[in-house]
């Protein structure tokens, strides 16, 4: 079978159709497949731009509420006359107060001035500086559920913190034996207490001069 120069003049235009349609479906699936690749890219751009917003977010709650409660902490603190200045004339006046409750039958202390601590082992305080006032009590006691009641309440009525390192014990009465007539019944104190510690206070770096 032979082809005329018509047959070969319709199989070209053909074949140049068909050409032309393979070009074109080549070049719409290759933007396809680009389209798909940049549409898969800018989903992912997304998703990490909102997976750092939710971590924003989460950490801008967190802070949030974490501000609420160290605010709450820290004011509670001031109340309790553990942070700020030294409170020497808080610490006075409290334990001029508990002298009137009779507690024991008599104390003196001494309150020594104010250092900056250094615990043992070291502790990382943050932003605040670690001071000590060292206060040495004496004691007179009938027995020692006195001592153990008035250092309980010396903590609950004063306000700070009492950091209590030792107390020492000893008796003041010495029994004899007599056939004399006892004299009339008096108290007496029985025991002697010492005992050395000290008020921690803490300080704001940012506040010291």
């Amino acid at each position: 079978m032979k082809l005329s120069n018509t047959d070969f003049r319709l199989l070209r235009w053909h074949i140049i159709a068909l050409s032309i349609s393979i070009a074109v479906s080549g070049a719409l699936i290759y933007a396809s497949n680009q389209f798909a690749k940049s549409s898969a890219e800018n989903s992912r751009l997304a998703l990490k731009q909102i997976n750092k917003a939710r971590s924003r977010l989460n950490s801008a709650m967190q802070d949030r509420d974490n501000f609420a409660t160290y605010t709450s902490e820290y004011a509670n603190l001031e109340d309790r006359k553990i942070l700020g200045d030294n409170h020497r004339l808080d610490w006075m006046e409290g334990l001029d107060l508990l002298s009137q409750q009779n507690l024991v039958m008599n104390f003196s202390y001494a309150i020594s001035p104010q250092t900056i601590y250094t615990p043992q082992p070291v502790i990382d305080s943050g932003n605040f500086e670690i001071h000590y006032s060292e206060m040495k009590l004496q004691l007179e006691l009938l027995h020692e559920g006195q001592l153990l009641n008035f250092l309980n309440v010396m903590n609950e009525q004063i306000g700070g913190y009492y950091h209590l390192d030792s107390c020492s014990l000893s008796r003041t009465e010495k029994l004899t034996n007599t056939e004399e007539e006892p004299p009339a019944p008096e108290i007496k104190t029985n025991l002697m207490a010492e005992c050395i510690g000290g008020w921690i206070t803490l300080k704001n770096r940012n506040t010291l001069p």
